[in-house]
């Protein structure tokens, strides 16, 4: 008999695929010590996801992308490894994974890149690859979990942009955060962005385009929650 096939892979060949074909490996301009598949624009990345993916009315495709508060999360690690090194860590909502990446490269004991969308899944494995380093792969809806993580780190880059989930989102982190863990968000200044017990920790310029943002240079705060 010959012999049984191996599991399947978590990610699906296809939708690595159309993340390579449509992406192009960038160095973000804060921190390039991390190499990236990121898109160059929003427009064409999106039409692509509902025309190949058949995802019609699909959400912004924010995994194609490297924002300011993740990029601020994941300089401030890199320059400061022993907050993560030999932690268990979580990148919340992880899009492109870059601050989990830097966790782990930072030797973080384990690293889980969370998010709910499977092409940023897709996306944080692939990424991880490039650079050579290991993710625990998440896709749980952490924001309908009862129980702690049990995390030591809660990394939470750029995700206060909308109000719709800005609410269950800070509920979430304090609880982490009443319940040990180092609680970390990198934030430009969004709009929902919780401002009470905050304790602001590091500040960095970081280089924008303004086919994202509205100007070439934001703020990027990383801030603790108490």
């Amino acid at each position: 008999m010959g012999n049984l096939p191996d599991d399947p892979p978590l990610i699906e060949y296809d939708l690595n695929t159309f993340i390579t074909a449509n992406t192009e490996i960038v160095f973000p301009p804060l921190v390039p010590e991390i190499r990236l598949h990121l898109a160059a624009e929003i427009t064409p990345i999106w039409q692509a996801i509902e025309i190949e993916l058949d995802e019609i009315g699909t959400p912004p495709p924010f995994w194609a992308f490297c924002w300011p508060g993740g990029q601020a999360l994941a300089r401030y690690i890199l320059d400061n490894p022993d907050i993560v090194r030999g932690k268990q860590v979580l990148e919340f909502a992880a899009g492109s994974a870059v601050s989990g990446i830097a966790a782990a490269m930072a030797h973080a004991a384990e690293v889980i890149a969370n998010d709910i969308d499977a092409k940023a899944i897709a996306a944080a494995q692939i990424n991880a690859a490039l650079n050579d380093v290991t993710l625990t792969l998440s896709p749980e809806d952490y924001l309908a979990r009862d129980a702690p993580t049990g995390c030591d780190i809660i990394l939470a880059g750029d995700i206060f942009y909308e109000q719709s989930p800005a609410v269950e989102i800070e509920t979430f982190l304090r609880r982490e955060a009443a319940n040990g863990a180092i609680v970390l968000i990198g934030d430009p200044g969004r709009k929902y962005l919780p401002i009470d017990n905050l304790q602001e920790t590091a500040r960095y310029e970081v280089p924008t385009s303004l086919e994202l943002e509205d100007r070439e240079m934001r703020d990027g705060v990383v801030w603790r929650v108490r």
